[in-house]
């Protein structure tokens, strides 16, 4: 498969990957190399290379100094919306979803995406970059990674058209089962904004998702780019002793630690809290 589009957003995802790596092998605080040095190492231009540790920059991973250099980031405080053994409803999206294929090609999967993926460097994948749309209305970037052996013959018809577990379930039988996914704000780099038809540095919600199938195997790795001024994430919550009566439809009770957004204490220690969740499209301008 070749790539429908000239390669710079797979440039900017590579570069991307390779920093990343940088800082999963360091503990914060430690220097990365310098932008010039990271241009010998990864083989790319420095525009690509700026962009990257940008997008980087604004999602909190890496801290430049000036004068200095730049720096691993303090880890970020982690909060679990629900524990790995209670099920949780998660309602489809408002809206009429489509897809614009931005680029579609193979590649060696690498470090980093080989290791999520639990797979050799020199193993293939299916990269895909696609532009989410909502009725029309540029809404998130996605980028997929997907084990190549899994999906021979995946056609650029089935990433725009319908939904992508379906067609994996039903054209190349693969059944997944499982995903973790985390959720971080961010900002939107230039290239990003002219995509999602926003101004740069404008707020974004960074998922960052695992897919793994029946087998355990992961299948997917896709982070994606949501718009913050039309996207927004929806908890509704039942709270204290009816929650564990009534509780919320396809939804179950969360008693350990506490629920984002409700700080530790304000409910009585042990008291259920029965969630439900859903992404919401707010309204254009």
């Amino acid at each position: 498969m070749k790539a429908d589009v000239p390669g710079t957003v797979l440039k900017r995802e590579r570069a991307r990957d390779a920093v990343l790596e940088l800082i999963e092998d360091r503990s914060p605080g430690d220097a990365i190399p310098s932008e010039r040095a990271l241009c010998a190492l990864l083989g790319v231009s420095r525009p690509t290379v700026r962009a990257a540790v940008d997008e980087l920059v604004s999602a909190g991973l890496l801290v430049r100094e000036h004068g200095r250099g730049m720096f691993v980031a303090p880890e970020k405080i982690t909060q679990e919306l629900i524990s790995a053994d209670l099920a949780l409803s998660v309602p489809q999206a408002a809206g009429a979803w489509s897809s614009r294929l931005l680029e579609f090609t193979t590649h060696q999967a690498g470090a980093r995406v080989g290791r999520k993926l639990r797979m050799s460097p020199a193993e293939e994948i299916v990269y895909v970059a696609r532009l989410r749309l909502v009725d029309g209305a540029p809404m998130a970037i996605e980028h997929l990674h997907i084990r190549a052996a899994l999906v021979p013959g995946l056609s650029a018809h089935e990433l725009e058209n319908g939904d992508l577990y379906e067609h994996l379930r039903h054209t190349h039988g693969v059944h997944v089962r499982e995903a973790v996914q985390a959720i971080e704000p961010t900002v939107v780099t230039r290239a990003e904004a002219q995509l999602l038809e926003v101004p740069e540095l404008s707020p974004a919600l960074l998922f960052e998702r695992l897919t793994s199938d029946t087998a355990g195997v992961p299948v997917e790795y896709v982070h994606s780019l949501y718009r913050g001024d039309r996207y927004r994430i929806v908890s509704r919550l039942a709270l204290g002793p009816a929650a564990a009566e009534t509780g919320l439809p396809g939804s179950a009770p969360v008693r350990d630690g506490h629920h984002p957004g409700i700080p530790p204490g304000d409910f009585a220690h042990g008291d259920p809290i029965t969630s439900s969740t859903r992404g919401d499209i707010q309204a254009g301008p």
